[in-house]
């Protein structure tokens, strides 16, 4: 077996009310930031599956994105392959 990762990326539909992503939006001109519109709030789970192939680890995955991980009806996923680390950063850091 080998360890993939993966991340999911979840993030309301097109046309469904994103009440988070409104009150980001309706915050930039308070921080001075402007030009920047039509902001989605959503979340990303990581995860690492072992499978012999890819092909079959990324099938684990959108099973578990389609009936676990997002409601289909309001929710949209996207899978993206990652590096074997975890692309977490801490809170506040800066690559530099």
């Amino acid at each position: 077996m080998i360890s993939f990762r993966f991340a999911v990326n979840v993030t309301p539909k097109p046309g469904i009310l994103d009440p988070q992503g409104r009150a980001v939006e309706g915050s930039l001109g308070h921080l001075g930031i402007h030009g920047v519109s039509d902001v989605r709030i959503g979340r990303r789970a990581e995860l690492t599956v072992d499978a012999p192939d890819e092909v079959t680890a990324r099938a684990v995955v959108e099973r578990l994105a389609s009936e676990l991980l997002s409601n289909p009806l309001i929710e949209a996923y996207a899978i993206e392959a990652i590096g074997g680390a975890s692309s977490a950063v801490g809170v506040g850091a800066e690559e530099g």
